[in-house]
């Protein structure tokens, strides 16, 4: 997607040679109309497909995650959560998720009665690096007898090996934008397709 690939550019800064800060627009300020035709890009490339429902992770998938939903005919979002909390259902699933940026394992979880068997879910998150989350997602969508009918991501970092992976296994994984590598302070991106 031009747009994002231009704001990345414009806006984003590499640290080192892992990590791409675009919290300028994406997840800390939001570009409110940029990411609505974000999620209307992605709901065009999933919308063959019927998703019921839009599956993310707290928090910064959440905005991309409403979006999509929102041209997707608004079709309900579902977070899955990273704490336990006192008022959750004792029927959660759980799948563990390993934070490479934080370095800590997360066990992230949904209450089952979200995910009802069968329904079409569609995983949105606002990074691919690794796939933890996403695997973990998609195990959530397996435990609650459900579908992953694919995986929408703002940025994906095709330096790292979770998009590749996913590929190799034939999800059907639609990425905005594909950074190909940071040298200096310079990200770089994919300019072909990124399916």
């Amino acid at each position: 997607m031009k747009e994002l690939a231009d704001a990345i550019r414009i806006q984003g800064k590499g640290i080192g040679s892992d990590i791409v800060k675009v919290d300028m627009f994406l997840n800390h300020r939001i570009d409110t109309g940029l990411l609505f035709r974000m999620g209307e890009n992605i709901a065009k490339h999933f919308a063959a497909k019927d998703p019921q429902i839009v599956l993310t992770v707290e928090s910064s998938g959440i905005a991309l995650a409403i979006a999509a939903a929102h041209a997707l005919n608004d079709i309900p979002v579902v977070f899955a959560k990273k704490a336990r909390a006192s008022n959750q259902s004792p029927n959660m699933l759980e799948a563990p998720v390993y934070s490479f940026t934080r370095k800590t394992e997360n066990v992230i979880r949904v209450d089952r009665a979200y995910l009802p068997s069968g329904a079409r879910v569609l995983i949105i998150d606002d990074f691919l690096a690794n796939g933890q989350a996403v695997r973990g997602l998609m195990s959530l969508i397996y435990q609650a007898g459900c579908k992953t009918i694919g995986v929408g991501i703002a940025v994906e970092k095709g330096f790292q090996p979770g998009g590749a992976q996913l590929r190799t296994e034939n999800v059907d994984l639609y990425s905005l934008a594909i950074v190909t590598g940071i040298e200096g302070s310079v990200i770089t991106l994919n300019e072909g397709r990124n399916e």
